[in-house]
C-alpha cells in the first residue's frame, strides 16, 4: 500500500490521478494538497506516530509529493514516538534542502518504508528534449544557458537553490530559501534591458525520489512579468505540472520554453 506525503500544490493531486488505487494521503498540518482532502494532517512533532500508523495500517511506501516550508518546533508537542528523532529533526532543519531531505528519507527507511518517486508514478511529467514553444531560442540564449546551467550547479553543490535568472552571460538573481516565485519577483520592474533567462535543474547529487523541481503556468506568467526571454530546463530534471497548458502560456507570453539536454 503507497501513502502519499503531500504539500501544497497540484502535484499530489496529479499522482492520485495515475494511480491504479487510492493511496492513504498525509499532509503536513497547513500545507494540505490542492483538491484532495487528507486522510490524516501531522505535525512534525508527531512524524514518529505517523510512521507507526502508516506501518499499522499497511503502509509499504511513501511518495512525497507538494511544497512545504519548513515549519517551527514546538517542544510541548512531540509526542512520545517522536522524540527519539528529535535530534536528527533538528539537525536536518539547519540543513540545506537536500540534505534535510535526505535525513527525512532515511528516517521512512531505517523504519522499513520504500520510497517511491513521483516520476515513477507519472513518468509523463518530464518532457521530451527539445525546445517545447513557438518562439525559438537564438545563440544569445544557448550562452546564456551554459552560463546559467554553471550558476545552478555551483548553487546544488552549495545546497542552496535549484534555478536562476542570467542576462548576457551575468547572473541577475539565484534562488535561495524564500524559492523561486520570490526569486523571481524580485526582478519585477527591475530595469535590466531586453532578455534574460530563466533557468532550473536538479541539485548535482540531488536523491531523484524527493523533492525533483517543478514547474508550472504560474512559473511561466511569473517569467513573463520579469521581463525575460523564455524558460530552460533540465531534460530528465524537472518535472512540467499540465505540460500543454505549459506550453499554450508560454506561447500567449510570447516566450520560449527549452527542455535542454546536457
Amino acid at each position: 500500500m503507497l501513502a502519499l506525503i503531500a504539500g501544497q500544490g497540484q502535484l499530489p493531486r496529479i499522482l492520485v490521478g495515475r494511480l491504479s488505487s487510492t493511496p492513504h494521503i498525509a499532509s503536513l498540518e497547513g500545507f494540505d494538497p490542492e483538491g484532495l482532502t487528507p486522510d490524516r494532517r501531522f505535525r512534525l512533532e508527531t512524524l514518529g506516530s505517523l510512521i507507526q500508523d502508516l506501518k499499522s495500517s499497511g503502509v509499504t511506501e511513501v511518495c512525497f509529493a507538494g511544497a512545504i516550508a519548513r515549519p517551527a518546533v514546538d517542544p510541548s508537542a512531540l509526542d512520545t514516538a517522536t522524540i527519539p528523532l528529535v535530534p536528527r529533526i533538528m539537525a536536518a532543519l539547519q540543513m540545506g534542502d537536500d540534505a534535510a531531505l535526505r535525513t527525512v528519507i532515511s528516517i521512512f527507511g531505517e523504519a522499513g518504508l520504500g520510497i517511491k518517486a513521483a516520476t515513477d508514478i507519472a513518468p509523463d511529467l518530464l518532457p521530451a528534449e527539445g525546445v517545447l514553444s513557438t518562439r525559438q531560442i537564438e545563440d544569445r540564449h544557448r550562452t546564456d544557458a551554459m552560463r546559467a546551467a554553471e550558476i545552478a550547479a555551483t548553487l546544488g553543490d552549495l545546497d542552496l537553490g535549484q534555478s536562476c535568472v542570467v542576462y548576457k552571460g551575468q547572473a541577475l538573481a539565484l534562488e535561495a530559501l524564500p524559492g523561486t516565485d520570490f526569486m523571481l519577483e524580485t526582478l519585477i520592474d527591475t530595469d535590466f534591458g531586453p532578455g534574460g533567462v530563466f533557468f532550473k535543474a536538479k541539485k548535482p547529487s540531488q536523491d531523484v525520489r524527493i523533492d525533483l523541481p517543478v514547474i508550472g503556468v504560474d512559473t511561466v506568467q511569473r517569467v513573463a512579468r520579469a521581463g525575460l526571454d523564455g524558460l530552460i530546463i533540465e531534460a530528465g530534471g524537472v518535472m512540467v505540472i499540465e505540460l500543454a497548458d505549459v506550453v499554450a502560456a508560454t506561447n500567449a507570453a510570447g516566450l520560449f520554453l527549452w527542455v535542454r539536454g546536457n
